[in-house]
């Protein structure tokens, strides 16, 4: 089943989060990733929604965390909590039943 990676943060040191942007694309090469959302400005309909929204699909969820507990992601992922505020979740898709 599908799992998707979703990461809701405020960027709150835009000089250091800029080094995350450019680091982190490499750590999805050899992972089957697809990229859903990549919003930094998303429209507002309802509460307080945090700056930026990313949405990564992955076969499994065994296959996100293979991306996320990597040594090439976890190596850079300092470059995103030290400069922003928010959460990063991981929740697998929904199959309705028969």
């Amino acid at each position: 089943m599908a799992a998707y990676f979703i990461a809701r943060y405020n960027v709150t040191n835009t000089v250091g989060y800029a080094a995350y942007g450019a680091a982190v694309r490499p750590t999805f090469e050899g992972h089957d990733v697809e990229f859903l959302v990549v919003d930094p400005a998303g429209d507002v309909l309802e509460g307080s929604p945090p700056q930026v929204t990313v949405v990564l699909k992955f076969p499994s969820k065994d296959a996100a965390l293979a991306w996320y507990n990597s040594p090439e992601y976890q190596a850079i992922r300092h470059l995103r909590t030290n400069n922003s505020e928010g959460d990063a979740i991981l929740v697998e898709g929904f199959s309705p039943p028969a």
